[in-house]
């Protein structure tokens, strides 16, 4: 039994072959790979387990009123090193996404929060971070 809050979590894209392309790339340094494809939508996490999904507009559970509306949210990813969160960053920026906060401390989270920022394609901001030690 997982002592996770969260099973796994879906992200409405506006085009879900520029976003699966998008991710693959920036998730790799993370050791995320691409698990599984459902028409337009698929999964992503490690392990073969599909812990990140990136659906089309209304394949991703919206409705038809909703599906051209992409709301922007926040989605952190957990590294396994700083080089990781470093990595991820690289990745990220030329895998077309901008920059939302390059590698760092974040003291105002703890002492040793190191994270990175980008937003992809649709303007979801995206993180990956590490809490250990350098």
């Amino acid at each position: 039994m997982s002592s996770h809050i969260i099973d796994h979590v879906g992200l409405v894209v506006s085009n879900y072959a520029r976003s699966k392309a998008f991710y693959v790339a920036a998730l790799a340094p993370l050791g995320i790979d691409f698990v599984m494809e459902f028409g337009p939508s698929g999964g992503l996490g490690r392990d073969k387990k599909p812990d990140f999904w990136l659906a089309e507009a209304k394949q991703g559970g919206s409705s038809e009123k909703q599906a051209p509306v992409i709301t922007p949210v926040h989605v952190c990813f957990a590294a396994r090193s700083r080089a990781e969160v470093d990595a991820f960053y690289r990745a990220a920026l030329a895998a077309g996404g901008r920059d939302n906060g390059a590698p760092g401390i974040r003291a105002q989270y703890h002492p040793t929060y190191y994270g990175a920022f980008v937003f992809d394609l649709d303007g979801h901001n995206v993180e990956a971070v590490f809490h250990g030690p350098a």
